[in-house]
């Protein structure tokens, strides 16, 4: 609520430190230039003081500025233009030699060692979840969930019944907060929506604001309306978000030292990219999938279960993700079971562009395909040669299921 209330003293923060950012050593020519910026930076909280009342740090900034007036001598009454970094050339370009180097992750954190190791974790589907360590589950996680919350950023997903009193659920809403870091970027806040997958911020812009290293935060529109890029190179990280059908989907590559960039990792329980879903908000789909391939959808009875616009057979489901997915892994998995529980064949090309994304942001090649270790779906539970799961995968799976329903 605080990111995206009106208050907008953190923009006013912004401005003053970009305006005073070479000025740490001030003599007395230079107090002039910094009482102006002071000025121009009271200026600014009192424009946000109504919307700011209940904000510590408004009211930090205003006792601040009144003891650096203090102690700079500065006069409230004079001029309130802030003195401006030099103009940005034209273009995105986030390789310029006057860039700072700390708004580029790679050059500045890592200039004399090893290359960073890169993390990936993806969301699709009904939901399926790949964690930054390789986990893959299904979630029910109906409602607002933290996906990523570190020292730089927040996103925070939203998902909704795909049909009325179902137990399916897809994103609907996706909430990217990129926090203000040093002279690289402002706070940034990007939202989508279903039907709105927006190639901006919401305050419009497509790049970090007006800092110096403003285009080491960008926006690109791939595909208009279902794919766009956000590369934020001051932390090294890459984000890709996709429409597919009526909902959203997410993928992000980032380094392993920004994913673990957080002040108390024993309160980030329900970071679910870091920790994964919580035990009773995991579905052992493998089960629930097992029952429709033997039972049918036919069979189903009750209103809590409505029929979906298209109903697919294990036999019709399977043979529709093999023409995206030919090797049966868990997307292949997760494109069966999402077309047996919504009928919806978006969700068969859901499950291809989050592999593709896994293709394009995974920094090991070796782990792109993840398998299962339980039985075979198909009616009769005969697994095919080679995949036959041990007795104690089998069971942990049922106790699992178990508990789900408790």
């Amino acid at each position: 609520p605080a990111v995206t209330s009106p208050c907008k003293i953190l923009k006013c923060n912004s401005e003053f430190w970009a305006a005073t950012s070479g000025s740490h050593h001030l003599g007395t020519e230079e107090a002039p230039e910094f009482c102006t910026a002071l000025r121009a930076y009271a200026h600014c909280t009192r424009r946000t003081a109504r919307t700011c009342r209940g904000d510590l740090a408004y009211h930090s900034a205003v006792h601040g500025i009144d003891d650096l007036m203090v102690q700079h001598n500065c006069s409230k009454d004079g001029p309130t233009s802030q003195p401006r970094l030099r103009t940005l050339p034209p273009g995105d370009s986030q390789e310029r030699s006057d860039s700072p180097e700390i708004c580029h992750y790679e050059k500045s954190f890592h200039k004399h060692s090893a290359a960073p190791n890169y993390t990936h974790c993806g969301l699709f589907g009904d939901p399926h979840l790949r964690t930054f360590t390789d986990t893959f589950q299904t979630c029910k996680v109906q409602g607002a969930w933290p996906l990523i919350d570190n020292n730089y950023l927040n996103v925070q997903v939203t998902n909704t019944p795909v049909l009325p009193g179902s137990a399916a659920t897809a994103t609907s809403k996706l909430t990217i907060i990129f926090k203000s870091f040093q002279e690289c970027v402002d706070q940034k806040v990007y939202q989508a929506e279903m039907d709105e997958l927006p190639a901006a911020f919401a305050d419009g812009s497509k790049n970090g604001g007006d800092k110096h290293g403003a285009n080491s935060l960008k926006i690109t529109e791939k595909v208009s309306g279902q794919h766009i890029e956000i590369q934020a190179k001051y932390i090294g990280t890459t984000i890709v978000v996709r429409q597919v059908g009526r909902y959203l989907t997410f993928a992000v590559r980032m380094p392993e030292e920004v994913v673990n960039a957080v002040e108390d990792r024993d309160s980030q329980g329900l970071y679910l990219c870091l920790r994964g879903c919580p035990l009773n908000q995991q579905i052992d789909f493998q089960t629930i999938r097992s029952a429709q391939a033997t039972e049918g959808r036919a069979r189903r009875k009750g209103p809590s279960l409505p029929a979906p616009p298209e109903a697919f057979t294990y036999e019709t489901a399977t043979a529709k993700c093999r023409e995206k997915l030919p090797v049966e892994d868990l997307y292949f998995q997760s494109c069966v079971f999402d077309l047996l529980t919504t009928g919806d064949v978006n969700f068969m090309l859901a499950a291809y562009y989050a592999f593709e994304d896994v293709k394009m942001l995974h920094s090991n090649k070796d782990k792109l395909h993840l398998y299962e270790r339980t039985r075979d779906l198909a009616p009769g539970n005969t697994a095919p040669s080679g995949t036959r799961p041990a007795l104690w995968v089998a069971l942990l799976c049922l106790s699992q299921c178990w508990l789900c329903l408790l």
